[in-house]
């Protein structure tokens, strides 16, 4: 199976990965998956229960297990939760088994695009911008270790990302 049959987009909270895997799905007539929505509809709980009896290192065991299942579909956008690329594990095989799309976004655009969402359990601070600015710095750099292809969001609309990338994965006739 060619890694063009698989298409997962990483990046940070608020990046866009959801709403740009949506529209680009769509576009291609693939299937999408988020893998937080999708850990929610196997467990039954939201993300932020698992995180409250879990931690976040049972999380990321679940997430783990089911990034290597998802991985192996084929005619797939994949979005993947912001921190799957801490483990080596989830960078190899996002990094070899499809095309990873980087969805770089800056700090501010992040506090932007979270504002009103209290499901983002790594954001339950007092100082939500110092706690993505730690994240970007240990992140950043792993995303962009696996990324095919990087795309800077800020200020811009799912719809105008989602273009973009469909006429680099449209096929061509």
């Amino acid at each position: 199976m060619p890694r063009q049959e698989r298409i997962f987009l990483i990046g940070p909270m608020g990046a866009g990965k959801t709403s740009v895997g949506k529209r680009l799905a769509r576009k291609l007539s693939w299937d999408f998956i988020d893998t937080d929505a999708e850990i929610e509809k196997l467990t039954g709980v939201d993300i932020a229960f698992i995180f409250e009896k879990e931690g976040e290192e049972g999380f990321r065991l679940r997430e783990k297990k089911l990034l290597d299942d998802l991985t192996q579909k084929s005619r797939i956008i994949l979005a993947t939760g912001g921190g799957a690329i801490i483990l080596p594990d989830n960078r190899k095989h996002l990094g070899t088994r499809g095309m990873v799309i980087y969805l770089q976004t800056s700090v501010e655009q992040q506090l932007m695009r979270t504002n009103r969402s209290n499901h983002r359990p790594l954001l339950d601070t007092n100082d939500k911008q110092a706690r993505l600015e730690q994240m970007a710095t240990i992140r950043n750099p792993l995303y962009e270790s696996i990324a095919d292809i990087i795309i800077i969001t800020n200020g811009r609309q799912s719809s105008e990302v989602a273009q973009e990338l469909y006429f680099q994965f449209s096929p061509k006739d």
